[in-house]
């Protein structure tokens, strides 16, 4: 039989709900019982996390998820998380009695942050299952959800369901944007990762016409305020999200101590002849012409030191290399430098658990 805890951290709101239930700390560790014992394999993962939350220590563990390393298990303090909640509920303004929509896996960051929002801030959270196509059993209208960019390209079709949206862990395509550009749904792309718990920016993907100058740039959440380094990489500085400094390896643009547009990540620029590729910013050049997923990358080039090629994930085609080389000599915003020297087709790419490319372990394939 479980003992409760004799002293709870951090008190549940009065007015949380999971699943249509209102309940305290005792009927959460009722519950989390109930779905590691009988639940589907998501809900023992939020079954898990909730014990964890209840339990006396003062801190998390965290997956990563290995998009630009080896993944890793982390430490989060139990403090800076209720921080961020209460953050992300100033930002997006979203009270108690908030209807919520968990469709994420509680194994990472992302999920857990949902879970703890909803305690915190007395929201009134559903959860289903964190599949490619969430809203596809859902019919009503929600406050708030979050998703992977996978999930909301699968999901435009039934975007009035959700009122507001954020979508991180990946980068929101210039064609998926273009394809919600007319949803009334307030969509946000979110910057973030696991050593700040979960996002610390976000940026309007819709805004209207008039205001969409003003949102290309990611704008920090509250007590939270940016600089760069040497490499022109971000530096944030979030005293109540982490102890440190944190020194990221992404190149950005700075527009104020609270502003920043995302250029790429510094671990994958390419130094060919001299002159510096940023991979992110020449794909979103390309993804209005290419349907298959793709990524930029480099080879060893005797001349250049690194030359670019583009990679994508097809069986191989002749007629496909032929057709995206032409299109790609009518694409007037890319410079030479920026023209693939080489294209190949893989027919699958290396992902993590969570879905994303892994770019080294792909390209070693050829």
């Amino acid at each position: 039989m479980y003992e409760p805890q004799p002293i709870l951290r951090f008190p549940i709101h009065k007015a949380f709900e999971l699943n249509k239930q209102k309940l305290d700390s005792d009927g959460l560790i009722e519950i989390a019982y109930s779905f590691i014992k009988e639940g589907e394999p998501y809900e023992q993962d939020i079954g898990h996390f909730l014990l964890e939350w209840l339990d006396s220590k003062s801190f998390i563990e965290v997956k990563t998820s290995g998009s630009t390393g080896k993944p890793k298990t982390i430490k989060v303090l139990k403090e800076h998380m209720v921080n961020s909640a209460k953050a992300t509920g100033e930002f997006f303004k979203l009270d108690s009695e908030t209807t919520v929509l968990l469709c994420l896996s509680a194994t990472y960051i992302a999920g857990k942050m949902m879970l703890v929002r909803a305690m915190v801030l007395g929201w009134k959270l559903d959860c289903v299952p964190p599949k490619s196509n969430p809203l596809d059993t859902v019919y009503k209208q929600y406050d708030f959800c979050a998703m992977v960019p996978l999930q909301l390209d699968n999901s435009i079709n039934r975007l009035h369901l959700i009122k507001k949206l954020i979508v991180g862990g990946g980068v929101i395509s210039e064609n998926l944007k273009s394809l919600v550009q007319a949803s009334k749904t307030k969509i946000f792309e979110t910057y973030g990762m696991t050593e700040t718990v979960s996002h610390i920016a976000a940026r309007r993907v819709n805004a209207k016409k008039r205001e969409r100058k003003k949102n290309i740039y990611f704008k920090t959440l509250p007590n939270i305020s940016i600089a760069t380094d040497e490499r022109n990489c971000l530096v944030i500085n979030a005293p109540l999200l982490h102890d440190k400094q944190l020194i990221t390896n992404d190149v950005v643009e700075l527009k104020s101590y609270k502003k920043f547009d995302w250029k790429g990540r510094y671990d994958n620029v390419i130094n060919s002849g001299g002159v510096k590729l940023f991979p992110e910013a020449i794909e979103a050049k390309l993804q209005l012409l290419i349907t298959h997923r793709f990524f930029v990358s480099s080879l060893p080039d005797a001349v250049l030191g690194e030359q670019l090629i583009l990679i994508i994930e097809s069986a191989p085609s002749e007629t496909l290399v032929s057709s995206i080389k032409e299109g790609i000599a009518n694409i007037s915003t890319l410079s030479r430098y920026e023209v693939p020297k080489q294209i190949f087709c893989i027919p699958q790419f290396v992902e993590t658990d969570t879905g994303k490319i892994q770019r080294a372990k792909t390209v070693a394939l050829l």
